[in-house]
């Protein structure tokens, strides 16, 4: 049966032996962050912090944090469910009466792709109740202040009544304003434009704590016009529940433990942040709207919900899995040459995307990546690589591999400079913009039209691109250019040098003369990070090199050149990863707080 509310899955867990219920008395302030930070990194259990100083109320946290409790709450595995939707989808394409009885299991179920309204939610308005009163939790040292880490905002279309679901980070200013960290190609961002261009206040509900469907329903990545609710109806296998708010024409989920009712309105902006986001550093302070609570409404004894984002991995990364396990398939449905996709984590999901495809005739794979980089959420995506169906995306083994075997400068580089980018993303110096890099890393293949490449074997595959060519004498980096600290070889495809020098200059200095170095044997790529970044951890590797560089402005090639307006590239790509003047700092916990944790361990109730 589907968990009614939060507190509902919370009994689960705990009966489960999966959480942990602190009752020592924890600051908001940085404590907490630390707390779950280590907990979600051993694969741990959701807690709740039952004394929070400065609140009467607990919080939740780590609650999605594993993959195991985000199949308790979907009820089985995202895999399955992905699978069953996709199989339903093409078995009932084109229709027939045999294919609509097969599927009828699925098809029955889709009644419940809905939401009801309901007259008597959980929540009632607490008069007097503010955002001072509830246990907002800070997370990071530099952050710009508290801010609401789990907010569901919910929002509709002021001309069109289209329901929007998602969460957006929101600085609390005050006990009756925050801020509203609306970013490009969010629902409730375009929502907002359309009332700002009307001249209307926008009514936005937030929810505090929902089913834990609910909660995973508001961070997938659905077609712009789909209701994140009636998709949670679906996966419950229930309609979601709504209920009229009391001080403002907006609904919110029956189930939730608080109830923010607030306006945002047209014109209005303050700077919010700065804030450690999930890419691992803080983003930039920058002028967002203001959101204006009216009235707070809460349950008899509600739970304050958290989460933590920061250098992965942190709660997201099981939630965003999960998500992507159920949708992700369905692009199978427009792109049936796609295989199978995977958004890496490490990179803070949208930095990097690997697509295994099906090519059917020359460079189908290069157009599958063009055509997901302009798709919702993905057309955030920094660098896609392309690879065959018979390699898994999520494998960076199999991945580094097929890039050794097939990638050519020459042939298998395509850069997109001037196009939107995440907001988050600081690496082009201009919010919202930035370039793209696709590295098809596929086998030529003969197609159906009789003109691709014939298979290129393994010592033909772009390596006599290569300065000095694929035989020239292999010598260390550090013996080529002193500036180089260390060095590690991953899968005789990648090469990444550590540099000690943050001067803007250095690593692009170091790039150059590895891009042309005659000395490297068969690397193809190579790529110059900080003096922070482990060579031998590969989520803080793959964090290091993908969250800090832009395509257009810092990756390199052995040779360039234009032939009329065409970019031609030839031998081993470099690429400076290496933090440079002007980006906003690497997150890193107070020293004090990770002492003080270090020494109260013991009375948080986890063994050590």
């Amino acid at each position: 049966m589907p968990f009614s509310d939060l507190q509902a899955f919370l009994s689960h867990c705990e009966k489960r032996g999966d959480l942990v219920r602190v009752r020592a008395e924890v600051d908001p302030r940085l404590e907490i962050a630390e707390i779950v930070t280590r907990v979600v990194r051993a694969d741990g259990p959701a807690i709740v912090f039952e004394r929070v100083s400065g609140s009467r109320f607990p919080v939740a946290a780590n609650v999605l944090g594993a993959a195991r409790r985000c199949a308790w709450a979907l009820g089985e595995d995202p895999e399955a469910i992905g699978a069953r939707l996709l199989a339903t989808a093409e078995r009932i394409l084109p229709p027939s009466p045999r294919a609509l009885w097969e599927a009828r299991r699925t098809l029955i179920g889709g009644r419940n792709f809905r939401t009801v309204r309901v007259r008597r939610p959980a929540w009632r308005s607490v008069p007097g109740l503010t955002l001072d009163d509830l246990p907002v939790i800070t997370c990071w040292p530099g952050d710009g202040g508290p801010f609401v880490t789990f907010p569901l905002v919910l929002t509709a279309h002021p001309e069109t009544g289209q329901r929007n679901l998602g969460i957006y980070r929101m600085h609390v200013y005050d006990g009756r304003t925050t801020g509203m960290h609306w970013q490009i190609m969010k629902g409730g961002g375009y929502h907002y434009d359309a009332a700002e261009r009307l001249g209307v206040e926008l009514p936005v509900a937030v929810a505090l704590g929902a089913d834990p469907i609910t909660l995973l329903a508001s961070v997938a990545p659905l077609p712009e016009g789909i209701d994140e609710l009636a998709f949670a109806g679906f996966l419950r296998g229930a309609p979601s529940e709504l209920a009229r708010c009391g001080s403002i024409d907006a609904l919110a989920p029956a189930s939730a433990e608080f109830v923010l009712e607030g306006v945002v309105p047209p014109g209005e902006r303050r700077m919010e942040g700065p804030f450690g986001d999930h890419f691992g550093h803080y983003s930039h302070a920058a002028p967002f709207p203001v959101f204006h609570v009216r009235a707070i409404a809460g349950r008899e004894a509600p739970v304050y919900p958290a989460a933590v984002v920061g250098v992965p991995p942190q709660e997201d990364v099981a939630m965003g899995e999960a998500v992507a396990g159920i949708v992700g398939p369905l692009i199978r449905l427009v792109q049936p040459e796609v295989r199978a996709l995977h958004a890496w984590y490490e990179t803070g999901f949208h930095n990097l995307l690997v697509v295994s495809v099906r090519q059917r005739y020359a460079k189908e794979g290069v157009k599958a990546a063009l055509s997901l980089c302009g798709q919702g959420q993905l057309a955030l995506t920094k660098v896609a690589i392309v690879v065959d169906e018979d390699v898994r995306p999520d494998d960076w083994s199999a991945v580094l591999e097929a890039f050794r075997r097939n990638w050519a400068a020459s042939d298998d580089a395509l850069l997109l400079p001037g196009v939107p980018q995440d907001t988050l993303d600081f690496t082009s110096f201009t919010m919202n913009l930035g370039s793209k890099l696709i590295l098809d890393c596929t086998r030529r293949a003969g197609g159906i039209s009789g003109d691709a490449k014939p298979v290129i074997a393994e010592e033909s595959d772009g390596l006599g691109e290569l300065p000095g060519g694929s035989e020239a004498p292999f010598r260390a980096p550090n013996e080529l250019d002193p500036r180089i600290v260390d060095w590690s070889g991953y899968g005789d495809a990648l090469l990444v040098a550590r540099i000690r020098e943050r001067d803007g200059r250095t690593g692009r200095s170091v790039c150059e003369r590895l891009a042309g170095s005659t000395s490297l044997g068969r690397y193809k790529w190579a790529a110059v990070v900080s003096d922070d970044v482990p060579l031998d951890d590969r989520t803080l590797l793959l964090w290091g090199i993908f969250t800090r560089f832009d395509a257009a402005r810092d990756v390199v090639f052995s040779e360039s050149r234009l032939e009329g307006a065409w970019p031609r590239y030839a031998g081993r790509m470099a690429i400076d990863a290496t933090w440079k003047p002007g980006y906003p700092d690497p997150i890193v916990m107070d020293p004090d707080v990770v002492r003080r944790v270090d020494a109260r361990w013991g009375e948080y109730g986890f063994a050590r």
